[in-house]
């Protein structure tokens, strides 16, 4: 025997590795044998986790904020990009019912599209609606804050006549991560400075994702939605995002963003001096305020 716990091989290939040996046995016993002892087909199960060592610290802050932004009927924003999709005839993930399958191209060549869906969101945590911008170009900083702003000036200010003070929660990474400087830069000069609004921005730590609001409130809301129907146009996409809804009460909007936004520009020296940015002392590389310029 050796110490090998798990095999590859079959019970058919099993049975005749113990015939050669003179053990004359059946691939159904060896079937049998192997179930008395536990061993079934197995795959790999996704229970470690390996997660950053302030994760529970950052998520009690992140209570305290939304308990202290709450009380006050104050604005609080759950904000991400869902995953791109293209626009096409393509096989959309999920099932339907229907008389027959929809034929839909074997291969999910971007050369096949005729455009791209770049859906960045913003879920209104006390209100339970969602807002989405359709982009067409790249996911960078200037689409992301540009979508915040539009949220807000379509819908933040009817909702929230009196704030003058806005709760961000985010992930890490991404046209909205902590690391990334152009995102701050933006906040202050679309965001805080026209509306003259205080953000107080609080990051989700890395591998947390699943957690931010609009993940599990919003966006696989839409993915349900538009479950096995091949996005083929952009109206059809706005379509199933607006006519998304839940028991609760959840409604989204959509809006569509054809604006070109170039990668790879990075704020400079000047831009960055007029950053109004303070850090909290709680973990202050996830957690930050910016103020407007007065």
């Amino acid at each position: 025997m050796t110490e090998l716990k798990w095999t590859h091989k079959t019970p058919q290939k099993i049975a005749e590795l113990l015939q050669q040996h003179g053990i004359a046995v059946c691939a159904n016993t060896v079937a049998r044998l192997l179930y008395n002892m536990k061993f079934s087909l197995r795959v790999n199960h996704k229970c470690l986790a390996n997660s950053a060592p302030e994760r529970n610290q950052q998520f009690e802050f992140i209570s305290h904020l939304r308990g202290r932004f709450e009380r006050q009927s104050l604005p609080i924003i759950s904000v991400d990009s869902k995953k791109k999709e293209q626009v096409g005839n393509f096989k959309n993930p999920g099932r339907k019912w229907d008389r027959q399958a929809e034929p839909v191209n074997d291969h999910d060549f971007r050369s096949l599209a005729s455009g791209i869906v770049i859906p960045y969101g913003i879920y209104d945590y006390l209100a339970n609606r969602g807002s989405i911008f359709v982009g067409v170009s790249h996911d960078t900083p200037a689409f992301a804050v540009n979508s915040i702003a539009g949220w807000w000036q379509h819908e933040g200010t009817r909702r929230y006549r009196q704030a003058r003070k806005l709760l961000i929660l985010a992930d890490s990474g991404g046209s909205n991560g902590y690391r990334c400087r152009a995102w701050k830069t933006e906040l202050q000069a679309k965001l805080a400075n026209p509306f003259g609004l205080t953000l107080t921005v609080a990051h989700y730590p890395a591998g947390t994702s699943k957690w931010n609001p609009i993940e599990h409130r919003l966006f696989s809301e839409i993915s349900k939605n538009w479950a096995a129907e091949p996005l083929t146009s952009y109206d059809k996409v706005l379509n199933f995002i607006r006519t998304t809804k839940t028991r609760t009460g959840l409604t989204v909007s959509a809006y569509l963003d054809s604006n070109t936004y170039p990668t790879g520009i990075a704020p400079d020296e000047e831009t960055l001096r007029h950053l109004r940015l303070r850090y909290h002392n709680t973990l202050p590389q996830l957690n930050y305020t910016i103020s407007p310029k007065m």
